[in-house]
């Protein structure tokens, strides 16, 4: 009976965490504030090829075997 007591408090307690994270939205105003900043700058850093500046040329096709 002691191990009932103790798993059914342990629910309810898990359950009113988790409704609390839902009902504050805690999930999302983490990764709103912690997660894409982070994120934000790892990516806005990183070099990337201009393709703009790319050179065309028109009549350079890769070889495509059948």
């Amino acid at each position: 009976m002691k191990f009932v007591k103790k798993a059914v408090g342990l629910f309810a307690v898990a359950n009113v965490a988790l409704f609390a994270v839902f009902f504050f939205d805690l999930d999302g105003k983490l990764l709103f504030n912690v997660v894409e900043p982070f994120l934000k700058d790892h990516y806005d850093n990183m070099e990337r090829v201009d393709v703009l500046n790319k050179e065309y040329d028109v009549n350079k096709y890769p070889k495509y075997e059948a």
